[in-house]
């Protein structure tokens, strides 16, 4: 191998280098992403699918606690994700959203999402549920849980939602923490 192959290696974002980078930076707690704005080291072939399952060089990655902190070193800018470390960016593949909401409690009036990657987040006017519908019309709901960062919120929760839906002026939604989001028009509703 030439030399010039052997320094482009060397500068190669490595997915190990950026899981020890996140071990450091999260003790105690979430690391703080929207801090650090590191100089871009290329794309890394690690992709979000939007069933929510990670991989890597084409191969699910299977440790839910590699996940986990990967997760927890997740940026957005605009419409492209990246994992940063304080001294490193490298982009990813997100197919939809980078989360899924897997379940949600209901306590005092606020809904709480439970994500695949282990997050919980209090649904209200920072963290509000939006709804997207396809040409079919198709519903795809969505709850932003950090930084940009949504989850997609999955079939059953869905439709645990729109059992606790209310309509309010001319639409269907769901309230929590006080705040309404809007599912549908309500004159969309079946009679």
């Amino acid at each position: 191998m030439t030399k010039a192959g052997l320094r482009q290696m060397a500068v190669m974002p490595d997915a190990n280098a950026l899981a020890d980078a996140a071990r450091a930076a999260s003790k105690g707690g979430m690391p703080p992403v929207e801090k650090w704005d590191p100089p871009f080291c290329g794309d890394l072939d690690m992709q979000i699918r939007r069933d929510g399952t990670w991989f890597y060089q084409g191969t699910p990655i299977g440790r839910h606690r590699l996940v986990r902190l990967f997760s927890t070193i997740l940026k957005r800018e605009g419409d492209a994700y990246f994992l940063v470390t304080p001294v490193e960016k490298v982009g990813i593949t997100v197919e939809d959203a980078p989360f899924i909401a897997v379940d949600f409690t209901v306590d005092d009036g606020t809904l709480t999402f439970q994500t695949n990657v282990g997050d919980r987040v209090g649904a209200d006017a920072d963290h509000p549920i939006r709804v997207e519908r396809d040409e079919s019309g198709e519903p795809s709901p969505y709850v932003m849980v950090r930084n940009g960062l949504e989850a997609r919120i999955d079939r059953k929760s869905f439709y645990r939602l729109v059992d606790r839906g209310e309509v309010e002026g001319d639409w269907f939604g769901i309230r929590s923490a006080g705040t309404f989001f809007p599912i549908v028009p309500a004159a969309e509703l079946p009679d």
